[in-house]
């Protein structure tokens, strides 16, 4: 989501600086190649015009977030930016800090995307049962505190008693304008072209919150009743476990795990239903790709999101968390009668990049507006 807001904002004339911890991970190619289309299409202005914005990838080189402090505090004093939005929990408490270390009067967002006090509860080690006491002291320093659903907003206000004002809620620009083209590539994978069983998609880390044991043991209901094949598209610290359980439970031939895609769309699109067991949520951005190709999605009634993209159920079947008979009953509810492809995605297009970027913009106006700021280099 991160560098689908850097491609709005982009789009919207501003340079963006991705700063990154350590440049690495599943999606670094395409952030890598974001930045590469960008310069290209920079081309010297024959007019005098000012030149198209630029994405610039920064590299701390860092193991860790905390131990990227010291690189963000000097890259602050060196860009001297006058806004940084932060997101994610550890990012946003290392943000706040290098920002009141570095002394540049940089004004500090910071976007909270998932349920914090879920996340608290279920983190493991010290870090993880500091993050909710951290936050209560120092998120009320951000210039603004940004949560990705009213359900992570309520669960913020509770717990971290904010000023009014300083808690906004904008939903994460999930849907980008080449969707539909990737959507429409033929899947990679052979269930898709056998004209076989009906093929049920989930897709995420492989790790607690999704909790893949309770899809695996409704999938198992579901087969008891009618024939399918279920996909899980996503890699993480589970992959071992959830591979005996599928074949504990007898589901080897009918469950693959074929790991990370960069184009999960087209299997989104392809598929009959898409399931989302989680636990606990911010805003379910898979949730929301799924209905932009039209599929039909269940889901459980997890804290935060599921409700709110699906309008208290009103655009696909929500189930409490951890009960596999009631996920099983709704994933065969939906197969018997799918909702209107139409109406998935006319949902979905609440959640499209341009108008959710042009929020994000409005919110850092006071910061990197020149119109506001008569004084500003719109360029710095």
């Amino acid at each position: 989501m991160t560098l689908n807001l850097a491609r709005g904002l982009l789009d919207l004339g501003r340079p963006v600086d991705l700063v990154l911890a350590r440049a690495s991970g599943p999606y670094l190619a395409q952030a890598r190649e974001q930045a590469q289309d960008q310069a290209q299409d920079q081309a010297p202005d024959q007019s005098g015009g000012r030149a198209p914005p630029e994405l610039r990838l920064v590299d701390l080189d860092r193991p860790r977030v905390l131990a990227a402090l010291p690189g963000l505090v000097r890259y602050l004093r060196r860009r001297r930016p006058r806004a940084l939005l932060a997101a994610m929990d550890h990012a946003n408490l290392i943000a706040l800090w290098a920002v009141a270390l570095a002394g540049t009067g940089t004004r500090c967002l910071v976007s909270v995307r998932s349920n914090l006090s879920a996340e608290s509860a279920h983190a493991n080690g010290l870090a993880g049962r500091l993050l909710l006491p951290l936050a209560r002291r120092f998120y009320p320093r951000a210039s603004a505190v940004i949560a990705v659903s009213a359900g992570v907003a309520d669960d913020l206000q509770r717990h971290l008693r904010l000023a009014p004002g300083r808690l906004q809620v904008i939903h994460n620009p999930v849907l980008t304008p080449d969707l539909p083209a990737l959507a429409a590539a033929p899947p990679p994978h052979p269930w898709f072209g056998d004209g076989g069983l009906p093929v049920l998609l989930a897709a995420g880390r492989l790790a607690p919150q999704k909790d893949y044991p309770t899809l695996l043991e409704a999938f198992a209901r579901v087969r008891r009743v009618r024939p399918a094949r279920l996909l899980i598209l996503g890699e993480g610290p589970q992959r071992a476990a959830l591979a005996a359980r599928i074949q504990a439970l007898g589901l080897t031939p009918w469950v693959d795990l074929p790991g990370f895609t960069p184009n999960p769309f087209c299997f989104m699109r392809a598929a009959r239903l898409f399931v989302l067991a989680s636990a606990w949520e911010g805003l379910p951005g898979v949730l929301i790709q799924a209905m932009a190709c039209g599929t039909p999605v269940v889901s459980t009634d997890c804290p935060s999101g599921p409700r709110e993209v699906l309008a208290d159920g009103a655009f696909g079947a929500l189930v409490p968390v951890g009960d596999p008979a009631a996920l099983a009953a709704a994933i065969l509810a939906t197969l018997e009668r799918p909702p209107d492809p139409a109406r998935l995605r006319a949902r979905a297009a609440d959640f499209a990049l341009a108008p959710i970027s042009r929020r994000y913009l409005d919110l850092l106006d006071p910061a990197i507006d020149p119109a506001l700021d008569p004084g500003l280099d719109p360029d710095a």
